[in-house]
């Protein structure tokens, strides 16, 4: 049974600080969707809003769920260099930093209003692109896995070449350097209507034996676990045994 969620978003896509009331209902929405490990990871770019004595204090009121405090750092133009400087600052307070790639330059691709833009592109130099930022962004440092890995297909653009000549050279990478990739349910609720990474990608994550994270990607509570009955037969059909959870940022594999 699957038990971890391990990409969440109290804020939503806005700055709202952390209080009891904005967190207790993941609380809620954990044990209704049977979720032991539950990390929360914000937008790096809402990081005002997260206060880390509030996440204490609700993490320590919590009993059944164990609760870890994380953020999702990515390539924003605007704000990313502001959003490390915060994660180092509070680094050791932190227990997980999910990776991930939203901007190409400074196009919010995945983002419907600006879908258009994808017509402007060779899709094959578009993923050629797409996934240097994900290079550069593993090579950075600072992060313990990968979200959404192949995000760049949310509205269901595919390359002329196979995916794998994309993809494999960072999939080494992510291995080289001890990463996860998370395996998330949110691409069932996008335009794609396919788990993030596809299925190539995920036969390749376990020939490689690179951990793997399980993943809502929820913005509201409500969406804890979203679709995991159908995610927990991917990870049957592919052998996976194991998923990794995080506690400051070390990484303990536990069984399924």
């Amino acid at each position: 049974m699957l038990f971890s969620d391990y990409h969440n978003h109290p804020q939503g896509h806005r700055d709202l600080p952390y209080t009891q009331e904005v967190l207790e209902p993941w609380a809620e929405y954990a044990r209704k969707a049977n979720l032991k490990d539950v990390a929360l990871t914000d937008h790096g770019r809402y990081h005002p809003g997260i206060n880390l004595d509030e996440f204490f204090k609700f993490r320590d009121s919590v009993k059944d769920v164990n609760f870890k405090i994380g953020i999702e750092i990515d390539n924003d133009p605007e704000t990313s260099v502001i959003d490390y400087k915060w994660i180092e600052k509070n680094y050791d307070k932190l227990d997980f930093v999910l990776g991930s790639v939203h901007f190409i330059d400074d196009w919010a691709f995945d983002y419907a209003q600006y879908k258009d833009e994808f017509d402007k592109w060779d899709i094959d130099k578009l993923y050629t692109k797409y996934f240097d930022e994900i290079k550069k962004l593993i090579n950075k440092g600072v992060i313990d896995g990968l979200a959404h890995l192949d995000l760049i297909k949310i509205f269901g653009h595919r390359p002329k070449n196979e995916i794998m000549s994309f993809v494999k050279d960072i999939l080494k990478l992510i291995k080289e350097k001890n990463l996860t990739v998370e395996m998330s349910t949110a691409g069932w609720r996008k335009p794609v209507n396919e788990l993030y990474p596809q299925d190539e990608i995920v036969k390749a994550i376990k020939k490689l034996n690179i951990p793997i994270t399980t993943a809502s990607d929820a913005h509201t509570a409500k969406d804890l676990g979203h679709s995991y009955d159908r995610l927990s037969e991917i990870l049957k059909k592919y052998g996976f045994t194991q998923v990794a959870v995080f506690e400051n940022h070390k990484m303990r594999l536990v069984s399924i």
